[in-house]
């Protein structure tokens, strides 16, 4: 196991340093998603296909891929966790757990107050003639991992920024990895945030059910939250049907650390994000030595996890460890590599590197800030752009559950002031309906105005 870690330690000394930095940009690329022409991807493709051409045996596919895919059979009656169940899963958990329901009442105020404070939609900006509207998606679909582990917390990182936003129907679906249903934690939460709609399915075919309807499942207008790569994809594939937030794929975290940095630390959150298998986990600093102790962490810590064989096994395919000449090279490279976890532990240097990254879906900044701080607390949706996708995508906010709507008002003498220059831009174009659309209007105005002069003399 020692040697194996070993080899995850490169430096720019080494020839072939760019070409090990490139392909630790592969290997967490294709995380996320599955790229064009590859034949998971196809298979993707089939399965969405087959719901969009036979719409009136949806229900029974959604079965038969819950039975092949998750080894669960469920009749379409079964896919709607009962309201009885949400209610009897939060009462277990307040009577069981008790300090876990208050951690989670404490996850929720703190996810709601930040989303208030950064939310624009009741933001009213008009110009006089011009000016925007904001208005919440009706419905919306939310992703709730439950492979590898129950991610109850994605509950609160969706839908607490949706029910902020106003949105009125919210829908859950998780597959049913836990006694043939969904984690009763899961199903504790969505009854805390009062959300009644909630089914045992997951995978491609809830993405096709939600983006497509089924008879006993009404399709939304948008899918959020994260999942796997068979997931992914098929949200990037019904976008366009129906909106999504971004590709949201297996974890990954990116450290750029110099030597004041703590060794143990940065390997304790490597490995929190390896153990997720898959995950990614890279580090880029500019100190040879601290690089050489992380190794050595690694080595120590993984020892102590339930699954050491595994988490090394990530480590190695989806894993690194890179020594820059300088800690500018490294914060040019972590710019391309778009990491959705982004923790920076630079000592006084921090905040400075910070100002100076441009594509990361989360940036933790400080010793003190490790990606389970926003995971779980600290107020901002843990659900981010994976895959090199935070180059173009968000975090999940508030502010993704609102369509803004242009609004445009002009006054007869608006109109007047600058209808030449419209029909001169319209005719330019040769679009005479256009510039006629505008011309009209002039014309009869002149012409009830000759008309009104001539009555009154």
């Amino acid at each position: 196991m020692s040697s194996e870690l070993d080899k995850i330690l490169i430096s720019y000394k080494q020839p072939d340093f760019q070409d090990r930095l490139l392909g630790f940009l592969l290997s967490k690329s294709g995380l996320s998603h599955f790229g064009l022409g590859s034949e998971n991807r196809k298979i993707v493709e089939e399965i969405l296909d087959k719901f969009a051409n036979d719409e009136d045996k949806a229900d029974e596919l959604v079965a038969d891929y819950t039975r092949s895919f998750d080894k669960v059979n469920l009749t379409p009656e079964e896919f709607l966790v009962s309201e009885e169940n949400l209610e009897k899963a939060h009462k277990e958990l307040k009577r069981e757990a008790p300090k876990l329901l208050v951690a989670i009442q404490q996850a929720i105020k703190n996810v709601r107050k930040y989303q208030e404070e950064i939310f624009i939609g009741n933001d009213k900006k008009c110009s006089g003639s011009t000016g925007i509207k904001y208005t919440p998606i009706k419905r919306v679909g939310i992703c709730v991992p439950g492979a590898s582990a129950p991610l109850p917390s994605t509950v609160i990182m969706c839908a607490v920024p949706a029910q902020v936003a106003g949105v009125k129907e919210i829908v859950v679906v998780s597959p049913p990895r836990y006694n043939k249903s969904i984690h009763p934690t899961t199903l504790a939460v969505c009854y805390e945030l009062g959300i009644d709609e909630v089914y045992r399915i997951g995978g491609v075919q809830a993405i096709a059910a939600l983006a497509l309807s089924t008879k006993t499942i009404k399709h939304v207008d948008k899918i959020v939250g994260p999942g796997n790569q068979w997931v992914q994809t098929a949200k990037q594939l019904v976008f366009g049907t129906v909106g999504i937030d971004s590709i949201a794929g297996p974890s990954e975290v990116l450290i750029i650390a110099n030597d004041k940095a703590n060794p143990a630390w940065i390997a304790a959150d490597m490995l929190s994000q390896a153990e997720h298998n898959p995950g990614g986990a890279i580090l880029f600093t500019d100190s040879p030595q601290l690089a050489g102790k992380v190794v050595d962490e690694l080595k120590r810590q993984v020892k102590q996890l339930g699954h050491a064989d595994k988490a090394v096994e990530c480590l190695k395919e989806f894993g690194g460890i890179a020594v820059f000449e300088d800690i500018s090279k490294a914060i040019n490279w972590a710019n391309g590599f778009a990491s959705e976890h982004l923790e920076i532990q630079c000592g006084d240097e921090s905040r400075k590197i910070a100002d100076k990254i441009d594509n990361a879906g989360a940036i933790f900044i400080g010793d003190y800030s490790p990606v389970a701080v926003g995971d779980y607390w600290a107020g901002p949706s843990h659900t981010l752009p994976t895959g090199q996708t935070a180059k173009f995508f968000s975090a999940l906010s508030a502010n993704d559950f609102i369509k803004a709507t242009s609004i445009i008002e002009y006054d007869k003498k608006k109109s007047a002031e600058c209808a030449e220059d419209i029909i001169r831009l319209a005719e330019a174009e040769g679009l005479d309906a256009h510039a006629k659309s505008v011309q009209i209007r002039q014309t009869q105005d002149s012409r009830r105005k000759t008309q009104d002069a001539r009555l009154k003399t």
